[in-house]
């Protein structure tokens, strides 16, 4: 529930360094109250998200014009900024505890059973692996870059992991029931992958949330506990519970919600209490009149055969305002699927406007540290 942030008076360090047990520290005593509110931040990409949110420390230095935080939030998380300057998303000790206790229930993960960080814990991924590992009472296994021989012998029973990391375990044909349970987020998996996964032994669990919800706050298409789920008439997801987050720093205004409700940025549909996400609204394409949920069109994309990877953007086009163009990984490189192949499977399974009218082939598909595709370079053509 948004609070008034206009009152800052915990101090805020941003840690710029890679995970390890000195972070791991820093996040226990921020959520404990024993230390200053926490902003992490990866080494090397930190300066525009430094000048945008102002601590008042950096790795303990003092900063001149810093602001504090409300006394309420332990950890600010910064987004990703790929649409403007990046904001940062309070988050209280409650809500990341009430989000971890919800995640150990559903899992039903025992106490003491370890859990290994290979995210960003600049990204709310990453940072409730080390929240989790605090409510279950052990040390989390922390390795600050991936390495997919490395995840496989860590001997944690608990990892989170975003698509393309998987992808990687995947390629290796290796034996995925060493881990108790694999945590999937970040972004929507192509059908093909999860499958695959589950084939070698692996117990997927794939989960939607956001920094504003405290990280997943639906499993397998389900709310945690204490979770409360609804589909606006504006077809938006919106989120209850005491897992949303305090504000966004500097941001003095109710933020999105809609009285108790986070008013998320997905469109969605709910049935039989079962959520599916259908896309990102400002990705809706607008083409002759109609409108093209790109996410729908790239979930069906990626399950035809010829396809390894795919994404949907609405490019320029003077006729139609925009054409529905895909961008497509091909499974096989010397025998890429067609645009005509493409656009009769997609008429088959969509709406016939849906169907993509251009074709972009590419060896891979650019992404954002937090293994979300990377939309804006895709539209840029880069």
């Amino acid at each position: 529930m948004w609070r008034n942030p206009s009152h800052p008076d915990r101090p805020l360090h941003a840690i710029v360094q890679p995970p390890g047990p000195e972070l791991f520290t820093a996040v226990r005593d921020a959520l404990s109250g024993d230390g200053p509110a926490v902003l992490p931040l990866p080494p090397g990409h930190s300066e525009g998200t430094l000048a945008a949110l102002r601590p008042t420390h950096v790795n303990g230095v003092p900063q001149h014009g810093g602001e504090g935080v409300p006394a309420d939030v332990a950890v600010v998380i910064a987004t990703s900024g790929s649409t403007g300057a990046p904001k940062g998303v309070m988050l209280s000790a409650a809500a990341l505890r009430a989000s971890a206790a919800a995640s150990l229930r559903r899992l039903e993960a025992a106490e003491g059973e370890r859990w290994l960080c290979c995210l960003p814990v600049s990204h709310v991924s990453g940072l409730q692996v080390l929240v989790r590992a605090l409510m279950s009472g052990s040390e989390p296994i922390i390795h600050p870059a991936f390495d997919p021989h490395e995840v496989l012998g860590s001997g944690a029973a608990h990892v989170s992991l975003v698509p393309t990391q998987l992808h990687r375990l995947v390629e290796l044909k290796a034996d995925l029931s060493v881990f108790r349970t694999i945590l999937l987020g970040g972004a929507a998996p192509r059908p093909l992958l999860v499958e695959q996964a589950r084939e070698l032994g692996a117990r997927i669990v794939t989960t939607y949330g956001m920094s504003e919800t405290a990280g997943g706050c639906v499993y397998d298409g389900r709310p945690l506990y204490d979770v409360d789920l609804k589909i606006g008439d504006d077809g938006l997801i919106r989120i209850a519970g005491p897992v949303l987050f305090s504000g966004y720093r500097f941001d003095e205004g109710p933020g999105p919600f809609d009285g108790g409700w986070f008013v998320t940025s997905d469109l969605g549909e709910l049935a039989g209490g079962r959520l599916r996400v259908l896309g990102r609204a400002d990705d809706v394409i607008n083409t002759g009149g109609e409108k093209v949920v790109a996410g729908a069109v790239t979930a069906v994309l990626c399950t035809h055969p010829g396809v390894a990877d795919a994404a949907v953007i609405g490019t320029p086009d003077p006729e139609w305002g925009e054409r529905v163009t895909a961008v497509v990984v091909p499974a096989d490189p010397d025998t890429p699927p067609t645009l005509e192949q493409l656009r009769a499977y997609c008429r088959d399974r969509l709406p016939p406007h849906a169907a993509p009218h251009g074709l972009r082939l590419v060896a891979g598909l650019p992404l954002l540290p937090n293994g979300k595709t990377d939309l804006v370079r895709l539209k840029a053509g880069t």
